[in-house]
């Protein structure tokens, strides 16, 4: 197991709306101060937050996968489709931007957070396609619950979200002292998110690295692995992406 741990100081940051809405950046573009731009289909990644609530304006995307996920809060979305909607915790929206669609989002706390994560498909054969809009409610998605360990798969197999980029996504929740496993499999990358609490990880070869809420995380492995999380003393927050090393999808264009 390999893995590459960024604190919230070498991750990126934004605002808007004159600093309403505040970002931590994972994996932002370039310039925006984020050590991570990309990760195979992962385009993009960033955390918002609003103490009250934020208003980003209309502006257009194109070809790109973009989800809003929301932890807490609520987020209300209009575009250029005729959308207009609102969706609590637990919740996303989907835009595939296909051949260019344009949106506005406000932020209703109070203390709002949510993620906006863009996947990169093939973007040449997106922008053939007509845009769209899509929204799933907590509900929707398969939840499972044991042993102070609930795992919600938001994206990949069962999710009720298909995406043309290959991904999938967890949102894992642990008790104190309690643990969870994955598998880490050659060729793919986990991109890892402390959204709070600290532990640590451990391979199949008992070395452990430990986080703290707000790190993010990169792994990866050139033998397939066992993967098992672990909360300290106090309830551990994470979200997991799991995507391909790498795409070779020819050049980006500039317009996102």
């Amino acid at each position: 197991m390999k893995i590459r741990l960024y604190t919230p100081a070498m991750q990126g940051k934004g605002m808007f709306d004159g600093g309403k809405v505040t970002e931590q950046k994972p994996i932002g573009f370039p310039g925006e101060g984020s050590v991570i731009n990309r990760v195979g289909p992962l385009f993009y990644w960033a955390w918002a937050h609003t103490p009250q609530e934020g208003y980003i304006p209309l502006h257009p995307h194109y070809s790109f996968e973009i989800m809003t996920y929301v932890l807490s809060g609520l987020a209300e979305h209009g575009d250029s489709l005729g959308t207009r909607s609102t969706i609590g915790a637990g919740g996303a929206q989907v835009i595939k931007a296909g051949s260019g669609v344009s949106h506005e989002e406000r932020f209703v706390g109070p203390d709002m957070e949510a993620f906006q994560i863009w996947f990169e498909p093939d973007l040449k054969l997106e922008a053939k396609k007509e845009p769209a809009y899509e929204q799933y409610e907590h509900e929707e998605f398969p939840i499972h619950t044991q042993d102070g360990v609930r795992a919600k798969q938001v994206l990949g197999e069962g999710s009720p979200i298909l995406l043309t980029a290959e991904a999938s996504m967890w949102d894992i929740e642990l008790m104190p002292h309690q643990e969870h496993s994955l598998t880490l499999n050659p060729g793919k990358t986990i991109a890892a998110l402390a959204v709070s609490g600290g532990g640590f990880w451990q391979g199949d070869d008992g070395r452990r690295e430990a986080f703290h809420a707000r790190d993010f995380m990169l792994l990866n492995t050139e033998h397939g692995e066992k993967l098992t999380l672990h909360a300290d003393q106090e309830p551990v927050r994470m979200v997991v992406i799991e995507v391909p090393e790498r795409v070779n999808y020819g050049l980006i264009p500039k317009k996102y």
